[in-house]
């Protein structure tokens, strides 16, 4: 296991492609064309009314006219606003309305479901629902088609000529956090002078080991910070860039295969829906051509990454951070090997440091929340809500609500201060719990939230989706967890579900798990 990390290196340039393609799933595009593309849609929404410090809304699955968009609001100096388009209408509309985009490019199918909250005045463009993507969500064909009185994006871009003034100063995508309680928040970045612009394109390419010639695989979708971030770059330097239209763990294997995928970035559900895949199926792809996959978003189980690196060599890369703080820490596989658990050493010039709930700073290795400042990143406010953005701020520092502590110079996490359970009067991690049920032979994934009680104010809950055929009991679970975890980590109710509630990426809505049962006593979490 102890083996040393791969360098961040390419193929060699007698292996690499003439030209930069993108895939999305097996259709493929050459870069420049979607760059021209770019170009031309930002005369475009210039022609518009979109002018530098504006807001560009997109609704729109992996797709190659994601770059075009973002592309052309980023010549102009505009920002680009990403939609989850997994939420409901008025989820959308609440951020249309605090955002104020003068232009909303959406899938049609996408379209239709939103068109009656849109806001007056609002100017939409609708890009042609890609073939693929209709098959794998099986979406009927009417709705893939542009409606007839409706502005067809490739033909609209079509009608422009390159924009060819001077670039703009760098604005970031303003990604809306998911929040904890009310409505999301949109991070506004202030514009990033040159120096921060470099930084912060050197850091992506550190925490994301992107070198000119990689062959880039985006598995998540880019209304997501980190694919976001990590594809705007894999488009500049990449020689290939393979989008998946919807993660599949087989059809990324071969995808990895295929294209000899030497980068990615993943979250660790997937990784542990590849390795339950039957072994005979993972076998039968060949995988030697990675060399840097980072993943983020969640606490990876120890022994899901030590069977992952078993299979793929020491090429798993883990970062920590946060929409609003950027990326505050770097595990690469050799550091987590020898401190397994870790999230890694803080990036270059990046401050850390630790509060407890009286806001004073708690002592050496004792878990706190966590705060951060990475000077790669330009400052930010919440749009519309400074206020906000004044409550998260502690000597300069920014909080993203997780527990976490120091030990030799790591960052290790406990859980999001909004998930800590607190059980008469202990504090519980959820995650610590969801790492050990993952490991259960037969369950395919979990999420565990506390529930009201009142005897201890919360219990925990565990909701349990089982893999095919599986025969488990709640009392199998709670017999599994005992004898690995304190009896107070316990969940006192299993649930089991066909399917838990999650996001393309893989990310379980635990909020969707949790609130009918505080909903239902009217009391707030």
């Amino acid at each position: 296991m102890n083996q040393p990390t791969k360098s961040p290196t390419t193929l060699p340039a007698h292996e690499r492609t003439q030209q930069a393609l993108i895939y999305l799933d097996e259709q493929g595009v050459a870069r420049d064309e979607v760059l021209l593309q770019g170009r031309r849609a930002a005369t475009g929404l210039h022609a518009l009314g979109v002018r530098e410090g504006d807001t560009v809304a997109l609704l729109l699955r992996n797709d190659f006219a994601f770059f075009e968009v973002q592309q052309a609001a980023a010549a102009v100096g505009a920002y680009s606003v990403p939609l989850n388009w997994h939420g409901k209408a008025d989820e959308a509309s609440y951020i249309l309305r605090d955002a104020r985009p003068r232009v909303l490019v959406a899938h049609a199918d996408l379209l239709a479901a939103l068109r009656p909250h849109l806001p007056a005045g609002l100017q939409v463009l609708v890009v042609p629902t890609p073939p693929q993507v209709q098959a794998r969500y099986g979406i009927p064909e009417a709705l893939c088609r542009v409606p007839e009185g409706d502005i067809s994006w490739p033909q609209w871009c079509a009608g422009f000529a390159p924009w060819s003034e001077p670039p703009k100063r760098s604005r970031a995508t303003m990604i809306y956090t998911s929040g904890t309680t009310g409505h999301p928040k949109g991070v506004k970045r202030d514009p990033a002078t040159p120096e921060q612009a470099q930084a912060y394109v050197e850091q992506i390419a550190q925490v994301y080991g992107l070198r000119p010639g990689a062959r880039s695989l985006v598995t998540g979708p880019l209304y997501h910070a980190s694919p976001n971030a990590y594809g705007r770059q894999a488009l500049m330097v990449s020689d290939v860039l393979v989008l998946q239209s919807k993660f599949d763990p087989e059809e990324t294997l071969a995808a990895i295969e295929k294209h000899r995928i030497t980068n990615a970035v993943m979250v660790p559900t997937m990784f542990v829906r590849m390795l339950k895949l039957p072994r005979a199926v993972r076998e039968r792809y060949d995988v030697s051509s990675l060399n840097w996959v980072t993943h983020t978003g969640a606490p990876c189980p120890r022994e899901v990454k030590q069977e992952l690196m078993q299979w793929w060599g020491p090429v798993v890369y883990e970062t920590y951070g946060g929409t609003e703080v950027g990326t505050a820490t770097l595990a690469t596989p050799q550091d987590w090997l020898e401190h397994p658990g870790s999230v890694g050493v803080p990036t270059e010039g990046t401050r850390i440091a630790f509060y407890g709930e009286d806001g004073q700073p708690v002592a050496p290795g004792e878990p706190g929340e966590i705060y951060m400042r990475v000077p790669a990143y330009a400052d930010f406010t919440y749009l519309n809500h400074e206020e906000k953005r004044r409550s998260v701020e502690r000597d300069g520092l920014i909080s993203v609500g997780d527990i976490g502590y120091l030990k030799d110079g790591r960052l290790y996490l406990c859980d999001r201060r909004s998930d800590m359970v607190i059980s008469g009067g202990t504090n519980i991690y959820p995650a610590e719990i969801e790492m050990v049920l993952t490991q259960c032979p037969g369950v395919q994934d979990c999420a565990v939230f506390g529930i009201p009680d009142e005897d201890f104010g919360e219990s925990l809950a565990a909701a349990v989706q089982l893999m095919p055929g599986a025969q488990l009991t709640a009392a199998d679970i709670q017999g599994w967890l005992e004898a690995r975890l304190a009896r107070y980590k316990v969940p006192r109710r299993i649930d089991f579900h066909a399917e838990l509630p999650r996001e393309d990426s893989g990310k379980i809505f635990k909020r969707r798990l949790r609130d009918p049962f505080w909903q239902a006593t009217g009391r707030k979490i």
